[in-house]
C-alpha cells in the first residue's frame, strides 16, 4: 500500500527520479539523529544535464524555475533513499539552500527559489514550509544554473 506522501505525489502527477549518483567525492545524503541532510543536487535528469548556463544571461527566469524544480525533485529522490523508501518518515522540511549561477545584476532569486519552496509545501502540506537561503554566485559545477540542498526532520 502506498504511503500518504506517495499518494500525494501521484495526485500531483509527480514521479520522483532515481537518485542521481554523486559527481564527485561525497555522500549524496547523511542521516544523523533525526535529521536527513541532502547534498547539493543539480539539474541532472536521466543521467544527463537538462539545464546549463547563467540566470540573467543564457537562462531565463522561467527556465531557472524549471531547473530549480528539477533540483528539488532530485533532493526528494535522495531524501526517499535516506528514508529507506518511505517519505512518510518526513516530519518537517527544515531548510533549503540554493546557489544560483547568475549575472551580477540578476535580482529574481526569491522568485526562482519559490519553485522549490512551493513544491515542498504542495507535497508535504503543513510540514513543507521551511527556512531557506538563495544566493547568487559567479559559477557552479558543470555550468548548471542552480544547485539545491536540504535538511529534513525525519522519524
Amino acid at each position: 500500500m502506498a504511503g500518504k506522501i506517495d499518494a500525494r505525489l501521484a495526485e500531483l502527477g509527480i514521479t520522483l527520479p532515481e537518485p542521481p549518483a554523486p559527481v564527485a567525492s561525497y555522500k549524496p545524503y547523511v542521516v544523523t539523529g533525526n535529521l536527513a541532510v541532502i547534498a547539493g543536487q543539480v539539474t541532472l535528469e536521466g543521467g544527463k544535464l537538462k539545464h546549463v548556463g547563467r540566470l540573467g544571461d543564457t537562462v531565463s527566469v522561467e527556465e531557472g524555475e524549471a531547473a530549480t524544480r528539477l533540483c528539488a525533485l532530485n533532493v526528494l529522490a535522495q531524501l526517499r533513499a535516506a528514508c529507506g523508501g518511505d517519505l512518510d518518515r518526513v516530519r518537517q522540511v527544515v531548510r533549503l539552500n540554493a546557489f544560483f549561477n547568475c549575472t551580477p545584476d540578476f535580482l529574481d532569486h526569491p522568485r526562482v527559489m519559490n519553485a522549490a519552496s512551493d513544491l515542498m509545501a504542495e507535497i508535504f502540506g503543513d510540514s513543507g514550509p521551511h527556512t531557506r537561503v538563495g544566493v547568487g554566485v559567479n559559477s557552479l559545477p558543470l555550468n548548471v544554473p542552480v544547485e539545491l540542498d536540504g535538511m529534513f526532520e525525519i522519524d
